[in-house]
């Protein structure tokens, strides 16, 4: 059977849901060829953590790495697809015990934040807890991704997940689209782009199906 490619990165419009207080994405022409123009222009006004995107290190800590200097090794890969029921709180290992979460080393986790329409922040959402953290650092696993829009609270001031991801060099996506990947295994390339000093980067993330 021919590998199928799923994309799981939202569409980024003007309704797309961001941040609370954070800049909403906006997509102004400058120049049309209707208009006269030579060519069609348009300029982006966003945040680097609009939609479905990458975190670097430097985003939570100033001693962390910058978006440029991350490895591209850790985006492009085998990556499994898990399914967690807890609607909100800390995320914990039994909360994955169903799954082998050594089968991958980049594991993408669907919640029930993927109910939320992309125009809705959601009011609540799991995210891992320093616990998970370790012990995912333990099955090998170095990328986290989530369709919930952060790895804590979102009134969260210390950012205990974040910190624990870094820890154990656990890197970050957030905000992915994981309605059309069903549980399993698949190639996964989702790479930010190379901002120097960049806290973060939206992405386009796929997956390809391996049979």
């Amino acid at each position: 059977m021919k590998s199928q490619i799923i994309d799981i990165s939202r569409m980024l419009t003007a309704d797309v849901a961001v941040w609370p207080g954070d800049a909403p994405f906006e997509m102004r022409t400058m120049m049309t060829l209707q208009d006269g123009g030579t060519v069609n222009v348009t300029r982006l006004n966003l945040s680097a953590h609009t939609g479905t995107h990458a975190d670097a290190p430097y985003h939570f800590h100033d001693d962390g790495r910058t978006l440029e200097k991350m490895d591209l090794d850790i985006y492009w890969g085998l990556a499994q697809v898990v399914t967690v029921g807890r609607p909100g709180g800390g995320l914990v290992p039994v909360d994955f015990e169903s799954y082998d979460l050594a089968a991958a080393p980049r594991l993408l986790v669907r919640t029930p934040a993927a109910s939320y329409p992309v125009s809705q922040f959601p009011t609540d959402y799991p995210y891992p807890s320093p616990e998970l953290a370790a012990f995912l650092g333990e099955q090998g696993v170095f990328l986290y991704g989530t369709d919930a829009p952060s790895m804590d609270h979102v009134n969260s001031k210390t950012l205990p997940g974040h910190h624990a991801m870094l820890r154990n060099e656990i890197a970050i996506l957030e905000g992915l689209d994981l309605r059309q990947a069903p549980d399993g295994l698949y190639e996964l390339v989702a790479f930010p782009l190379k901002i120097a000093g960049g806290d973060g980067s939206p992405i386009r993330a796929v997956l390809r199906t391996l049979s």
